[in-house]
């Protein structure tokens, strides 16, 4: 119950978060519409600016918290072996976390300082590493920790159970590390589709409109298109088209190469940079 008035506490503080940026993005928008309906390339250009205040600070803050998990899951196999070495030294597990805490495992550290804290209070360690592996949010390190409390709890030594899981980290580590080499071609790949999609809309753009620019005009019931107007259309779709293509090419990329969609945003943001440039150099 409490965790759950917790989870609504912090989704109430982060929609209210979300309030300015609306409100700033509605005006944008506004704007746009009211004062540049028929400028493709200004309105197109509002509407994207107000999207990415919308969404860029919620985007920014998961993908730091990303980064912040995938950093502890890579020093974690570290720690494990200082803390391993610790005890053999002679040390008893209060003390070798207290001594241990003065390394630095990046942002895994602040969780370690807290764990030597929580035991130099008299806090019982399986209750400690607990915390420990729900505060990090990192399923890797809620299972080498769940191991180590069952083991602890049926008459385990913590020094072996922690040797035997220090190497099984390890492992893990070093797969995940040849899982990337691996998907770097598959990334490669990815990129590589997206620059050819990019040419074929360039190559539209520089053929095909001039074509439909020197075409008759096309008869409806209302009345005629001016090919120029039809041209402006193919325009602006084959604009959005390549920044689509690019947001969710990039988000495929990161979920192949790294295993989460929000680690390919910076993907996204570099294909979406590109082909905006491009398109607007040579469309």
């Amino acid at each position: 119950m409490v965790n759950f008035i917790d989870g609504l506490q912090v989704n109430r503080r982060l929609l209210l978060s979300f309030v300015p940026n609306i409100a700033v993005a509605a005006v944008l928008v506004y704007i746009g519409f009211v004062f540049f309906p028929k400028n493709g390339n200004v309105l197109s250009a509002l509407t994207m600016f107000a999207g990415a205040i919308v969404f860029l600070p919620f985007i920014l803050t998961q993908y730091i918290a990303y980064s912040k998990k995938k950093q502890a899951e890579d020093n974690f196999p570290v720690f494990l072996r200082d803390f391993v070495e610790a005890i053999k030294g002679g040390l008893t597990v209060p003390a070798a976390f207290t001594m241990i805490s003065k390394n630095d495992y990046g942002s895994l550290s602040p969780y370690i300082r807290k764990i030597a804290a929580q035991l130099e209070w008299g806090i019982p360690v399986d209750k400690v590493l607990l915390s420990f592996s729900k505060s990090t949010k990192s399923a890797l390190i809620a299972r080498i920790v769940s191991s180590v409390v069952e083991s602890h709890r049926f008459g385990g030594k913590l020094a072996d159970t922690f040797e035997a899981l220090s190497k099984t980290a390890v492992e893990v580590d070093r797969l995940k590390t040849e899982r990337q080499l691996f998907l770097q071609s598959q990334m490669m790949t990815g990129y590589i589709i997206f620059f050819v999609f990019l040419g074929v809309i360039i190559s539209l753009e520089l053929f095909l409109l001039p074509s439909i620019t020197k075409s008759t005009p096309i008869g409806l019931q209302q009345g005629s298109i001016p090919p120029e107007e039809i041209a402006a259309g193919f325009k602006d779709i084959f604009r959005n088209l390549i920044f689509i293509q690019g947001l969710f090419a990039g988000l495929s990329v990161g979920k192949m190469a790294e295993g989460a969609m929000i680690a390919g945003m910076k993907h996204s943001i570099i294909m979406m940079t590109v082909g905006g440039i491009v398109f607007y150099l040579f469309g």
